[in-house]
C-alpha cells in the first residue's frame, strides 16, 4: 500500500510553529518514524532530537516544491511498487511510504509488527544539492531505482517463503527490523548478499542508469571498485562467515575512516560490499531468477555460484 506523507509534512511546513507542529506530525505517525529514526537518524527519546527536529522543520523546501511541480511522484512510487510485485511475486503485505527526511538515508527498509516498510526521502531527489537539509541532489528519476532496492529488502524480510538469515532475525524480534542488531548478528555473507539481491532487482526495474548509480558510487568509486575486485574478493573471504557490526560498516557504510577499512594492508573503498555483494548473487538469479533469489538462504545462493565456478 502507498502511503503518502507528504501533505502532512508540508502541513508542517506551512504552521506558524514548525516545531511544535513536527511533534503532532511525529506522534501521529510514530508507529512509522520512531522506526525510522531510531534505524536511520538517532534515538527520538535522545538529547539531539529536538536540535535535529529544528534543523528539519525550519529549512526552506523550495528545491523540493519545485521538483513536485514537475515531477508526479506519488506514480513513480505506486509503478514502481507493482513492477516489483510482478517481478518478485510478492506474497506478503508491504507498505512504500513516500516522506521528507530529516537529511539521513535517502531511501531505507523497516519492519514494524512484521509490515515491511521500503520509504523514499524526496529531499534528496531535487537534482539540486542542498546543505541546509543535507539533501544529495539526486535525480528525480532515480527514485524508482532506490525504491525497487528498498522493496527486495522488506520481501526477504518478510516473506513467509524467505529462508534468508534476515527473515530469522525479524522473526526472533517480534517482527521488527534493526539496522544495528542484524548488523551485530548476521553473518557478512548474508549481509552482503542482501545487498546484491536489491541491486539486481533495482537494475531489472530501473534500467538504463549509469552503471555506479545503482550502487551508489560515484563513477571514479566505481571504477576503483571493479579495479580492486580481485584483491577484494580474496581478502574478505576470511569475514564472510563472521557476524559483528564491524564487519557491516566495514563493507557496507559510508563514512567509515580509511582503518576501519582496512583489510591484509589494503584499504577498501567505502560501501564496496554493494558491488562485492552484487557478484555474489548473478549466478543464481541466472539459474533460478530474482524472485527465488531474493527468497533463498545466502548457503543456497553460495551453492550455485560455487557450482558455476567449478563449471566455467
Amino acid at each position: 500500500m502507498l502511503i503518502n506523507l507528504l501533505p502532512d509534512f508540508f502541513a508542517v511546513h506551512n504552521s506558524t510553529d514548525r516545531v511544535a507542529a513536527y511533534l503532532r506530525y511525529f506522534e501521529n505517525h510514530r508507529r512509522f518514524l520512531e522506526a525510522y529514526w531510531h534505524n536511520y537518524v538517532l534515538d527520538p527519546g535522545g538529547p539531539h532530537f529536538l536540535e535535529v527536529v529544528r534543523s528539519a522543520a525550519l529549512a526552506s523546501r523550495v528545491d523540493l516544491r519545485t521538483m513536485l511541480e514537475r515531477i508526479d511522484v506519488v506514480s513513480l512510487a505506486r509503478n514502481t511498487e507493482e513492477q516489483v510485485r510482478t517481478l518478485l511475486d510478492i506474497d506478503t503485505s508491504i507498505d512504500v511510504v513516500l516522506m521528507v527526511g530529516v537529511g539521513a538515508a535517502n531511501a531505507g527498509e523497516l519492519v514494524v509488527d512484521g509490515k515491511g516498510m521500503a520509504f523514499v526521502c524526496l529531499e534528496h531527489f531535487t537534482s539540486v544539492t542542498n546543505p541546509e537539509t543535507q539533501g544529495l541532489g539526486l535525480d528525480p528519476e532515480l527514485i524508482p531505482l532506490w525504491l525497487a532496492h528498498e522493496i527486495a529488502h522488506t520481501v526477504r524480510y518478510t516473506s513467509p517463503t524467505s529462508r534468508s538469515e534476515m527473515k530469522q532475525l525479524v522473526d526472533e524480534t517480534a517482527g521488527y527490523y534493526s539496522y544495528w542488531e542484524t548488523g551485530r548478528r548476521a553473518s557478512l555473507r548474508e549481509l552482503m548478499i542482501n545487498e546484491g539481491i536489491s541491486i539486481q532487482v533495482s537494475r531489472a526495474v530501473s534500467p538504463g542508469h549509469a552503471a555506479w548509480e545503482y550502487y551508489g558510487y560515484t563513477r571514479r568509486e566505481y571504477a576503483t571498485v571493479r579495479e580492486l575486485e580481485p584483491m577484494m574478493t580474496r581478502a574478505l573471504a576470511a569475514d564472510l562467515d563472521r557476524s559483528g557490526l564491524g564487519l557491516r560498516l566495514r563493507y557496507l557504510s559510508g563514512g567509515m575512516s580509511d582503518e576501519a577499512r582496512t583489510v591484509d594492508r589494503h584499504v577498501f573503498p567505502e560501501r564496496s560490499g554493494y558491488f562485492l555483494g552484487s557478484r555474489m548473487v548473478e549466478p543464481a538469479v541466472a539459474a533460478r531468477g530474482l524472485s527465488w533469489t531474493a527468497r533463498a538462504s545466502a548457503n543456497e545462493i553460495t551453492s550455485i555460484a560455487s557450482s558455476s565456478a567449478a563449471s566455467a
